[in-house]
């Protein structure tokens, strides 16, 4: 695994964060450094895939290096379960080159990767979609029909894991869950000038929601049945169940 150095040494201008050739090579560990409980957040995946699975095929929208799907297809064979048919969506090349890489050395099987938008995929029906830390890049304007169309392809009882990025409506409480987010980064290795680089890329790229408006938008797609069950500071997952 590469070490990301992306925004270690001062860039003369910051250009909006792309997830171009240079992170894919060190996704895997920026990720892992970035994201609190991400572990953690798979497991309760599978933990749900254990109680509430009834079968039918499984997107993961923004399926980056493939980890979620290569995580759950270990499962799946540790279980003695059959394997579904995986469906992995993400809009750069080099993010699913590496994908392709990992599912087949893990040998993962039944899968079907595709380059393009989320906006623009023509859903199947299907028994669990995952969408992790994905939506938060995608234009709020554009996120209620995506919502609409996620909800419209589960099978009755499938479900919708979705893993974002939040922010607090108070900004005191806000500004405080960011700092303390950034002493997270800090613990993992990050310094001043890569946390401070990075936060200019991110800048109306990455677009959080409050989990009000959030829980909003969930029920707006037809989630009758939508929960928080999992909150760090400003990081959240949600389940809905159709």
């Amino acid at each position: 695994m590469k070490k990301d150095k992306v925004f270690a040494t001062e860039l003369e201008s910051i250009k909006s964060f792309e997830f171009n050739q240079e992170v894919a090579e060190v996704f895997d560990d920026m990720v892992s450094r970035s994201v609190p409980f991400y572990d953690e957040i798979h497991r309760i995946t599978l933990d749900l895939i254990d109680r509430n699975y009834n079968g039918g095929a499984i997107y993961d929208l923004g399926c980056s290096t493939g980890t979620t799907i290569s995580i759950i297809d270990k499962h799946f064979k540790e279980k003695s379960r059959k394997s579904p048919d995986y469906i992995g969506i993400d809009n750069s090349q080099p993010m699913l080159e590496k994908c392709e890489q990992k599912l087949s050395q893990n040998g993962v099987q039944n899968v079907k990767l595709e380059c393009k938008n989320i906006q623009d995929v023509q859903f199947r029906k299907s028994g669990l979609v995952i969408m992790n830390y994905t939506l938060q890049f995608i234009k709020p304007t554009q996120r209620a029909d995506l919502l609409k169309k996620v909800y419209k392809s589960l099978d009755k009882g499938g479900m919708f894991i979705l893993s974002e990025k939040i922010k607090s409506s108070g900004h005191t409480i806000n500004d405080l869950l960011i700092e303390l987010y950034y002493d997270f980064k800090r613990r993992n290795g990050y310094s001043e000038l890569e946390i401070s680089q990075k936060r200019e890329a991110l800048e109306n790229v990455l677009i959080p929601l409050t989990p009000e408006k959030q829980m909003e938008q969930l029920r707006k797609a037809g989630f009758k049945k939508v929960e928080m069950i999992f909150r760090w500071y400003n990081f959240a997952c949600y389940l809905g169940v159709k």
